[in-house]
């Protein structure tokens, strides 16, 4: 049975798997803080409230813009929100070398965002999440191994 990896923090050993993780992304042209700051921003793609997020100091506040319900979320949202995450990913671990190689260095692991705040991207904290981000990770480390 493969390993688990769990990981959340960003200063704890897997934290580069982290979107908080210092590690500015350059998608379209533009260069983005973390890949929060993109994830976030894209929910505003083409007004103002993108820009903003782009902007920001902190991941954390990127996030906190990118959940606050008085800005308009885009209508396809829903839909695009896993091929947003997986371009952000992707650009992350093909942008920075160190990262990618803790990445591949997991091997066959399964990768678990472990949190008890997000059931979706994560395992809720009991393991009953769905872990998209962790899925979206192993699918880009499968990527990065076709091509070593």
């Amino acid at each position: 049975m493969p390993r688990r990896i769990k990981f959340y923090r960003v200063e704890e050993r897997y934290g580069c798997f982290s979107n908080f993780a210092p590690c500015p992304i350059v998608i379209d042209g533009l260069e983005w803080p973390t890949s929060e700051h993109y994830f976030q921003g894209q929910k505003f793609v083409g007004t103002e409230h993108e820009e903003a997020i782009r902007c920001v100091g902190s991941p954390m506040t990127a996030a906190r813009m990118g959940r606050d319900p008085d800005r308009p979320l885009r209508e396809d949202w829903e839909r695009v929100k896993e091929d947003v995450m997986r371009e952000a990913v992707r650009a992350k671990f093909m942008q920075h070398k160190k990262e990618r190689n803790i990445l591949l260095s997991t091997r066959d692991a399964i990768l678990i965002e472990h949190t008890s705040n997000d059931a979706y991207w994560g395992d809720g904290g009991d393991g009953t999440g769905r872990n998209r981000l962790g899925q979206i990770l192993m699918e880009i480390r499968d990527e990065l191994n076709d091509h070593r």
